[in-house]
């Protein structure tokens, strides 16, 4: 019933195009006065459409001309001319929806349209792409039309990330970059203390390519900024000496979740072996002062049995560096967290890097969500259009292709074993070599591709093998992939950005072989001569059925098998794709691969043997639409919980970009230190209590602790004095909670001015602000590590029968809640600490300075100066807030370091019980 309906009204996105199809012959209608206009005057169309704008007229009143006019400036730079489908790709892209397009339509120009009409407001277009040599292609081939129009390009990579041109290309009209930079930016911009440091400028518009790449396979891993803790290389390698010595029947893996854990009889094992080698505290492993150590072990345990080289990481350099499941693509500078990639490297034998701390960090989930206007491309979204409706609020538009399609699919074959499986591919493959047919053999990691490529040199078949190892020629190896019996295996085709094209890549080999040549005839010649190559082994790839596309495994989303079989059949192009499976393959064998093989040994399935059934298909299908759903489970929770801490960080984010952009922060100082008054005394001094059930005591040491307290010597006398006479303000007959409050904050108020005298204006306002905004980054470091840990944690809570994500947001809360008391107790504490030590300094050097007058003036006493040189940029204002070596002591003697049973189930916001005056998180308990 419901395929008759479709028939008879055409389904949702037959509707859309049509409402499309008016605009695109609108479009078409201007493209004769496009071309009679000159160069010069195409050009002024640019400076024509902004003053429209800023006349009143809209982006979409001003849609038809402008992509009638980069349609035009593209045939004259580029040679190129969009075609009506790609019109509508770029219609799609303005809108902010998705364009699925398949392979080979032209998505790099179809972004063209979009990104000018959107730049021409002059507040900037990020083009997203999945890797560096993407963004620095498309920004030199693309950026030809924008900048013959007028407009500015920049590109941003992962090589000057602090480079002042990195700020430069974020102000250009248009942006090129990978999601990761975008990323990582924005996280390194919240960490500056100036917004001229800053080099993102908002966000407003996002392209992004291969979207369901960027924000569905990678949206599990979060952008992580962090910096180095204590090293533990020894502890690493020591426990990797032991996994290998506990027995198999010593711990379980779970291949399904991705788990690996100690059962009774290993944790046992681990717990002899440890204690055999005086590693182990206490009596049991389970006691306290093992958790650490237990922890590590378990990574340890995941590092040997989970994860496996050429698989999930290679070792390049002497270093680990992990591999993306889905595109096959070294993920440089990402690291697992918790020490597991600690745990691999020690395992493989190289250097063991600090295990780091987080400083910031933001899904590519909740990054993307910060843009005013997102869209995307790909060919394959429509199979996730329900996740990207959920997640982004973005609509899917499937786009027809220009020409229609001519691959065949045909249905997958199984084998036995993998060895039975990759025999027959070879014959295959060697099979398409001798008639000329190309071929692209796709393998799940790099393990299997290497061992595919082992089979083909052993058979005598020449190929070229595309994996990480190989990732620097990448772009040349597919652009030539579909030379007539050329054989090309690569890990995953997913976003690889580069046409496959029948008879090999004109342009390129143009380029090469035409590098050095200075004679421009002889430039002409070559060119020439190549394209007729290129043309003679097209119409030879086309006599063989042109590119084979072979799946040696059908991967855990049919979305990266469909961007497999579409790098075949591109413009119309004849093509064939084929899976090869066995029931060893790990999707087969974690699904029920092993009662497969028990039910076809059964029925006579021999050495061999190929298996051809739709219902085996079908059920490859099935348990790959589980996996789908289970980690769309996973993406989902993970933004629910990340949610949580990214409201947190936009209100952290935006109060510090509002203190950055105040040229004076004095008044929000003096609210934090009037506010932490309020507090103690609410704390400490109950409404409507006798003075007797006051908490003095309390108070006095909170006071101390807050950093309203204290008393500098130098050469024995007292310097600075900032004492409350509390206990006699305590004993005066009806004093309220009330006067107590207005005492404290008129003497501490009258402290700190006391502190700031000699300090010019100026630097006073620039202290201030740095002292503000660093103090707020060191308790949001501390802040994340809180959340990181009771995250690890929270999932516990569900044999409670409690929902851990109702208790993480209630426990997140309660942390936001105290971060918010911490930061004004730690501001005021931190300022009050700076102005004593710069004032010391002061003192100290007028000292010094009158000493040295006195003896080459005969005894003559100089004045003290004005503060001369600790707030000039000379010392940073962290340093200052530290005693400053040489001056005496500062707010408290030298104690002996808490013990751990002192510090046991005291809050980290506690006075330090070593007597120092500073906070447990400040002092004896600080996490390092």
């Amino acid at each position: 019933m419901l395929g008759i309906a479709k028939k008879l009204f055409g389904t949702e996105n037959d509707r859309k195009l049509k409402k499309l199809r008016p605009i695109v012959a609108r479009i078409n209608a201007l493209e004769p006065t496009m071309e009679a206009m000159s160069d010069d005057q195409l050009k002024a169309q640019t400076e024509a459409f902004k003053t429209r704008l800023d006349q009143g007229e809209t982006l979409d009143e001003l849609l038809e001309e402008a992509f009638a006019t980069v349609r035009e400036a593209a045939k004259r730079t580029l040679g190129q001319r969009h075609y009506d489908v790609q019109l509508i790709g770029g219609l799609t892209l303005h809108r902010g929806e998705i364009a699925e397009m398949r392979t080979g339509e032209g998505k790099t120009l179809v972004s063209t349209l979009a990104a000018y009409l959107n730049a021409l407001t002059g507040r900037g277009v990020h083009i997203v792409t999945v890797n560096d040599y993407l963004a620095r292609r498309d920004a030199e081939w693309m950026g030809q039309i924008y900048t013959f129009l007028g407009l500015t390009v920049g590109c941003i990579n992962n090589h000057d990330p602090q480079s002042p041109g990195r700020k430069a290309a974020y102000d250009a009209d248009i942006t090129y970059g990978t999601n990761n930079e975008y990323g990582f930016d924005y996280l390194r911009d919240n960490m500056k203390l100036s917004v001229e440091e800053m080099a993102q400028r908002g966000h407003v518009y996002a392209i992004i390519d291969e979207i369901d790449s960027i924000l569905i396979d990678e949206a599990r891993t979060p952008l992580i900024i962090s910096g180095p803790t204590e090293d533990r290389a020894e502890l690493y390698r020591t426990l990797d000496g032991i996994i290998p010595l506990i027995d198999a029947d010593g711990y379980e893996v779970d291949e399904k979740a991705r788990t690996a854990t100690f059962n009774e009889e290993g944790n046992e094992q681990l717990e002899q072996i440890l204690r055999e080698r005086e590693l182990l505290e206490g009596e049991s492993l389970y006691d306290i002062e093992n958790v650490t150590i237990v922890h590590h072990a378990n990574q340890a345990l995941k590092a040997h049995r989970l994860y496996v080289a050429d698989k999930d990481y290679i070792v390049k350099d002497g270093e680990v560096v992990l591999i993306d499941e889905f595109t096959g693509r070294m993920m440089q500078g990402r690291r697992l967290s918790e020490g597991l990639h600690q745990a691999i490297e020690a395992k493989e034998g190289v250097n063991i890097q600090s295990e780091n701390q987080t400083m910031a960090s933001v899904t590519l989930q909740n990054y993307f969500r910060l843009y005013e206007k997102l869209s995307g491309m790909t060919g394959t979204a429509e199979t996730e259009a329900g996740e990207f409706a959920e997640i982004y609020k973005l609509e899917v538009l499937v786009i027809p292709t220009n020409r229609p399609i001519q691959r065949i699919d045909i249905e997958d074959v199984i084998y036995r074993t993998e060895d039975e499986k990759f025999a027959a591919i070879v014959d295959e493959i060697a099979a398409c070599k001798a008639k000329g047919q190309p071929m692209l053999v796709g393998t799940v990691s790099i393990e299997k591709s290497e061992k595919l490529s082992r089979f083909l040199t052993e058979k005598g078949v020449e190929h070229r093998v595309l994996n990480a190892r190989h990732h620097e020629q990448e772009a040349e190896i597919v652009a030539q992939a579909g030379v007539p019996a050329a054989v090309t295996i690569a890990t995953n085709m997913a976003g690889r950005g580069t046409d496959i094209q029948l008879g090999g890549n004109a342009d390129m080999r143009i380029e090469a072989e035409t590098e050095g040549v200075t004679d421009e005839s002889e430039k002409d010649r070559i060119a020439d001569k190549i394209r007729a190559e290129v043309k003679a082994l097209k119409d030879t790839a086309l006599q063989a059925g042109g590119l084979y596309v072979l799946g040696t495994e059908r991967h855990e989303s049919r979305r990266i098998d469909n961007q497999l079989r579409g790098r075949t059949g591109r413009q119309g192009d004849p093509g064939t794709s084929k899976f090869y499976l066995s029931t060893e393959d790990d999707l087969m064998r974690i699904f029920g691969g092993d009662r497969l093989k028990s039910m076809m040994g059964k029925m006579g399935w021999e050495e061999g043997e190929e298996l051809t059934n739709r219902f085996m298909t079908k059920a490859v299908e099935r348990a790959q639409g589980k996996v789908e759903a289970r980690n769309f489970d996973i993406r989902k929770n993970l933004l629910k919980f990340d949610d949580v801490m990214n409201d947190q960080r936009k209100t952290i984010f935006e109060q510090r970009m509002e203190f950055m952009t105040d040229e004076d922060v004095s008044d929000v100082i003096e609210d934090f230190r009037r506010q932490l008054c309020e507090d103690l005394i609410e704390k400490h001094v109950p409404k409507k209590a006798y003075a007797e059930q006051w908490d003095i005591d309390g108070l006095k040491q909170a006071v101390q602790s807050a950093g309203l307290m204290g008393t500098f010597e130098i050469d024995g006398q007292p310097a600075l004095t900032n004492d409350f006479p509390l206990e006699q303000w305590a004993a005066e007959e009806g004093i309220a909670d009330e006067e107590m409050t207005k005492r404290l904050k008129d003497v501490t108020d009258s402290a700190y001015q006391q502190l700031t005298v000699g300090i010019d204006d100026t630097d006073m306002q620039r202290l201030e602000k740095q002292v503000l905004l660093q103090v707020i980054d060191r308790n949001w470091r501390e802040h994340l590590q809180q959340l990181d840990a009771l995250k690890s944690v929270i999932g516990m809570r569900a044999y409670g029968q409690r929902d851990p994500l109702n208790e993480y947001k209630s426990e997140a809360f309660t942390l936001f809640d105290k971060l918010l008391i911490s930061l004004r107790e730690d501001v005021t504490a931190a300022m009050f600490r700076t102005l004593l030590n710069a004032q010391l300094q002061r003192q100290q050097m007028a000292m010094a300075q009158a000493q040295s007058q006195a003896k080459s003036q005969g005894g003559t006493r100089a004045q003290p100066s004005a503060l001369p040189q600790a707030l000039s940029g000379a010392r940073s204002p962290m340093e200052l807030m530290g005693a400053a070596p040489g001056l005496g002591e500062a707010t408290a003697p030298t104690q002996p370091k808490a013990t751990p049973e002192q510090l046991d189930g005291l809050s980290r916001n506690a006075p330090c019980p070593c007597g120092s005056g500073l906070k447990v998180k400040q002092c004896c308990g600080k996490i390092t």
